[in-house]
């Protein structure tokens, strides 16, 4: 048996992160602070909308069973009807009402003939219109209570609060929703060779996972705490997590391996986390390690940059989304075409970066020219993870894959 055969499957290790999850603490959060998160509670609506029944075209409020007759049928033109304004005269058989879109409907009209069916004409009484075409009871109307009536559940628990449904909150006049805090996460860099942007190098690499991870957090929904780089020791790794204490989330990078200075495991067990699982059958991204104290969820991500982005898509991503309350937490997938050739030796699961784009009506993905986790250049420009299966070796050009498109792309 081979010693990757022995790693944990991507699938298995994010169902088994996904566990460690619960959604959070409901708080009330101004509208503009809840989008991305879900409802922590059933709204109902306050308010009926719309208020009375409309009109869904520029045209004319009509009696529809006035239009029984052989057309052109001419009807008498009693008023005209803005959005805005409040209809003053009650349809009489043989008239009508010009009206906007918007506007309500006067009494005894129950449908719309949209302008463009209609040409204008003169009555004996004064302006009419020859209307082209019968409708039906209902043509163009928006009826009463379309969207909301008061008193009846508007969104029900745990939906997902995109710009649509914070549209119908705000219509309801309400300025709060109940939704889970956000999840508090601490970043930990580790390693003897990093230093920050605004210190001199003298030898040393600008540390880039941690303001990247800070960035994907905040694009995730959460609130991401920078805690500075550990140098390569266990006590001072563990020091540092030691200030972790209080948060849902940590995450560290690098250290996370089987190097002489790879303290990460032995500090967060020092610390009192309990391991769930480390190394996971993919590249890149294998020496994973996962774990929880209390309430609090651990990743220690490797420490090369596109594997620290690869692996947070992958694993912490949805983690955070379940602690905003998603039920639908695994990385979204679409369906593919390979432009180019790919191989590998079967054992690892590999996600690919690629920039896909559209022709002849399918998304075709073209692998970039250098796929090293060591660079960000080799991150930068992707636009989805190209899933290359653990135990294939080989995908051809034109073939069907699976792509997932990645959170940190513009």
């Amino acid at each position: 048996m081979s010693a990757e055969s022995e790693l944990l499957p991507v699938e298995d290790a994010r169902a088994r992160a996904l566990a460690l999850a619960s959604p959070l603490p409901t708080e009330w959060a101004r509208l503009e602070e809840a989008l991305g998160r879900t409802l922590g509670a059933e709204v109902l609506a306050q308010r009926t909308l719309p208020p009375w029944d409309n009109s869904a075209m520029d045209g004319y409020a009509v009696r529809s069973a006035d239009l029984s007759g052989p057309l052109p049928i001419r009807l008498s033109i009693g008023e005209t009807i803005h959005a805005g304004s409040t209809p003053r005269v009650e349809l009489r058989p043989g008239t009508c009402a010009r009206i906007m879109t918007g506007a309500p409907l006067p009494t005894g009209a129950d449908a719309i003939v949209m302008q463009e069916r209609t040409r204008p004409a003169q009555g004996a009484d004064g302006p009419a219109v020859e209307i082209l075409e019968a409708v039906p009871p209902g043509n163009f109307v928006r009826p009463r209570g379309e969207d909301a009536r008061a008193g009846e559940p508007l969104l029900a628990r745990g939906t997902p609060l995109g710009i649509p449904e914070l549209g119908l909150i705000t219509a309801q006049g309400m300025f709060t929703v109940p939704v889970p805090r956000r999840p508090r996460v601490a970043i930990l860099s580790t390693g003897d060779e990093l230093c920050r942007a605004d210190e001199a190098p003298d030898g040393r690499i600008v540390d880039t996972n941690a303001p990247s991870l800070a960035l994907a957090v905040a694009r995730a929904g959460g609130l991401p705490t920078l805690l500075g780089i550990a140098r390569d020791t266990q006590e001072e790794v563990s020091t540092r997590l030691a200030d972790a204490q209080g948060f849902d989330v940590v995450l560290t990078s690098a250290g996370v391996s089987v190097g002489e200075r790879d303290f990460v495991k032995a500090a967060l067990q020092e610390q009192g986390v309990e391991l769930n699982f480390w190394r996971v059958a993919i590249k890149p991204g294998k020496p994973l390690v996962v774990g929880r104290r209390g309430a609090t969820v651990y990743f220690g991500l490797p420490g090369n940059p596109a594997s620290s982005l690869v692996t947070f898509e992958l694993f912490v991503r949805p983690v955070l989304r379940r602690l905003l309350g998603h039920t639908d937490v695994e990385p979204p997938r679409v369906p593919g075409r390979l432009d180019g050739e790919l191989r590998k030796a079967p054992g690892l699961a590999h996600y690919i970066r690629v920039v896909a784009s559209w022709r002849d009506g399918e998304l075709w993905a073209r692998p970039l020219a250098t796929q090293t986790s060591g660079a960000l250049r080799s991150t930068a420009s992707a636009t989805h993870l190209l899933h290359f299966p653990r135990e294939a070796s080989s995908l051809a050009h034109g073939g069907h894959v699976v792509l997932l498109p990645v959170s940190w792309g513009t």
